[in-house]
């Protein structure tokens, strides 16, 4: 990722793109080419030369890095590798990845709060040293890696219209210092020239000018430098690593004129903007998320892998981080379900980032084991979903029978369980086509004493994959009470009921959108407002609060999942924020 801002905290959001890169994608290699080639790895590990081997051919050796892990906040961070909460590399965490079924890792690597600001930009020696020892302990545990130059891309090479001569001189400094330090390295290590290159102050056409200059440098100098080098796998992206047309087919005309068969293309995918970061109502997985998403990986494979170069999927993940609750759990599920399969189907490599969020990496436990199950099966196979994972009942009054949709994504429905026990055809689910019926008295028994929230979880079993969860939950509709705060925050007291919160909508008296996000009466979740379930209240956030017109009433409207609505408005005066239950 590239980032401006960032937090020291591991479980802190990532955030900080434009609306263009946000939209990035990319993902991974076919998966019955990735199975192939990692088994064929695995079969090396009884001998230690052929277990540091790669495939000659540049499309086999990046099927066989599938699939993939980021190392991010690390050697990325900073100035230092603990300076974003992550703790010092080991080789227990390679050991784990392995054993995790990962065949590669991108270790992003920050250079300049190690370097020398002025010419010769000489790279500390012992920083050098420990990028070294840990690529080197990933490669032992048999793992590719692919290492870059990662935040210099914003730090100092995003002025290279204002600086040429000095950003070019510093930028082929810094690889001819890594390229001799890794010359001899084995061919399981890739280089990518820059992550995320962006350019200040530069129009269209000279950023693509920009782009070209620094990948053609980059393999220049690394081609010349020696070793392993002459026919290594040498990684370039897209502008932002982004994967839109028109960048792809700058990249794709540049790869064709530096004419070198081991090149490999990259780009990012962080899903559609909306969706990423739940703004403007993109609360769920819907139809139009999942065509740019098929779409997108479908241009992937005819601007590259359908031409014989391969790609490599640097980052994938969403904006708004795993345990943040900015994306519904279920909805979140389908969208690494998806994105898994547009990868395999569509013969791209994919690496997940993680910066922390994921892998606990001082106890070596995935912090989320159903989403990282699912995606574990995503790498083979595809795991049914359904139009949600949440059941809402009443907390009092009858139960109603109530339907939901499954999506088999290719399997068939092997049966609807509550722990070890099934349950009962016609007497507690019906099933017409891709449509299950919960039945009233099956409801009933399932929520219990209709305490609120989860009363009972069940199973939905395909034929293959992970299963998927249905969650029983009693509620009654939220409560928000009145409140007074300032710019910098309103809490505003509310009975949740038992429900959860999907959304934000705000809007002025005349129509007109209010708050920060004015494209949209939607506002971002976790940026605008965010639900605080433990204190029983409903956050506005300052980001929020200081776009409000003064002295302008705002009318809020929150959206829960459970379908219920309720009002609010909300006044600013000066610095002093009230708000009132409409």
């Amino acid at each position: 990722m590239n980032v401006s801002q960032r937090s020291a905290r591991p479980h802190g959001r990532r955030l900080g793109r434009s609306a263009a890169l946000l939209v990035a994608l990319l993902t991974t290699t076919s998966v019955a080419g990735g199975t192939a080639f990692a088994e064929q790895d695995h079969q090396g590990d009884q001998s230690a030369s052929l277990f540091r081997l790669a495939p000659r051919d540049p499309m086999a050796a990046v099927a066989a890095m599938q699939p993939s892990w980021n190392l991010g906040n690390t050697l990325d961070a900073i100035p230092d590798e603990t300076s974003w909460g992550n703790p010092l590399t080991t080789k227990a965490l390679f050991d784990h990845l392995r054993s995790q079924g990962f065949r590669s890792v991108r270790i992003p690597v920050t250079w300049y709060t190690h370097q020398s600001a002025t010419a010769p930009y000489t790279i500390d020696a012992t920083y050098l040293a420990r990028v070294k020892q840990v690529i080197d302990l990933a490669l032992a545990d048999g793992l590719y890696v692919e290492m870059n130059v990662h935040h210099d891309s914003w730090k100092w090479i995003a002025d290279i219209s204002t600086d040429h001569d000095n950003v070019m001189a510093r930028f082929n400094s810094t690889w001819q210092q890594i390229a001799a330090a890794f010359k001899d390295e084995p061919r399981k290590l890739l280089m990518e020239s820059v992550n995320e290159p962006q350019f200040n102050n530069a129009t269209d056409a000279q950023k693509t000018t920009y782009m070209n200059e620094l990948n053609t440098s980059f393999v220049t100098i690394v081609r010349n430098s020696g070793g392993g080098n002459k026919d290594r796998l040498l990684v370039l992206p897209t502008q932002g690593c982004t994967p839109s047309q028109p960048l792809m087919d700058d990249l794709n005309a540049e790869i064709a004129s530096l004419h070198d068969r081991n090149l490999v293309a990259t780009v990012h995918y962080y899903g559609y903007y909306p969706f990423s970061v739940n703004i403007a109502g993109g609360t769920s997985f819907d139809a139009k998320t999942q065509k740019m998403q098929a779409d997108t990986f479908a241009l992937m494979h005819s601007e590259f892998v359908g031409k014989g170069i391969p790609v490599y999927l640097g980052e994938y993940g969403l904006l708004s981080e795993p345990n943040s609750n900015t994306v519904e759990q279920g909805e979140l599920l389908k969208y690494y379900e998806d994105v898994n399969y547009q990868a395999r189907l569509n013969g791209v490599t994919s690496a997940l980032w993680d910066d922390g969020n994921y892998l606990d990496r001082t106890a070596l436990k995935w912090r989320e084991p159903d989403l990282m199950a699912l995606v574990k099966t995503s790498w083979a196979t595809r795991s049914g979903t359904a139009s949600t994972d949440n059941v809402f009942v009443p907390k009092s009054g009858p139960i109603a029978a109530q339907t939901i949709t499954l999506n088999r994504n290719g399997q068939w429905f092997a049966g609807l369980w509550q722990g070890d026990m099934p349950l009962i055809p016609y007497l507690d689910y019906t099933l017409n086509g891709d449509r299950l019926t919960l039945t009233s008295d099956a409801l009933t028994r399932l929520a219990g004493d209709r305490a609120y929230g989860v009363n009972s979880t069940l199973q939905v079993q395909y034929s293959q994959g992970e299963p998927w969860q249905l969650h029983v939950i009693s509620f009654d509709k939220p409560v928000v009470s009145a409140a007074t705060g300032t710019s910098t925050a309103l809490t505003i007291p509310t009975r949740f009921n038992g429900d959860q919160l999907a959304t934000m909508e705000a809007k002025y008296a005349d129509g007109t959108n209010a708050g920060s996000s004015s494209w949209t009466a939607f506002q971002a979740f976790n940026t605008a407002f965010a639900p605080d379930y433990a204190g029983n209240a409903l956050v506005l956030k300052p980001d929020f609060l200081n776009a409000l017109k003064d002295g302008t009433p705002a009318t809020l409207t929150f959206h829960f999942w459970s379908g219920a609505t309720v009002g609010y408005q909300v006044t600013r005066s000066g610095t002093t924020v009230t708000g009132t239950a409409s």
